[in-house]
């Protein structure tokens, strides 16, 4: 199979059914003035944004408030393989606002790990790419669709 699989881009609709899926993702940001990637639940909330929840105190919170990111997910198969990944891209933003934060507390994602003074960080969803990794007897070929 290796060799007859093909890629696929996928359209913005297509990648945040995708994205809205996934249990965990990764949040890609800058860490020391270095790249780090840090692997977290999370949801997808109204307008398509990423909202992740974290310690008030936590690194993460310095380093990613007000700051572009990059947020990815994705599934794949090993033996088949195939898979897809979906990334977006914007701006990270501590919740502040207090209605927002109760809402987010009964809607939002729920955190792994126990703990007080949690934060939600919503991530703006302005750049969202994906791409899927179909088996050849998968891609639709000679289909009339």
């Amino acid at each position: 199979m290796f060799g007859n699989n093909r890629l696929r881009a996928l359209d913005r609709r297509e990648s945040m059914r995708l994205l809205a899926k996934a249990p965990v993702g990764r949040i890609v940001y800058t860490r020391q003035a270095l790249p780090a990637v840090l692997p977290v639940n999370f949801a997808v909330d109204t307008g398509g944004s990423v909202v992740l929840r974290t310690a008030a105190d936590s690194d993460l919170v310095r380093a990613v408030d007000g700051v572009v990111v990059a947020f990815e997910v994705d599934d794949y198969d090993a033996e088949a393989q195939t898979g897809w990944s979906v990334v977006v891209t914007g701006r990270a933003d501590v919740v502040t606002d207090a209605a927002e934060h109760e809402r987010l507390a009964r809607t939002g994602p729920r955190s792994w790990v126990a703990g007080r003074n949690g934060v939600f960080v919503r991530i703006h969803s302005e750049i969202v790419t994906g791409r899927d990794i179909v088996a050849a007897a998968e891609d639709g070929a000679g289909d009339a669709s």
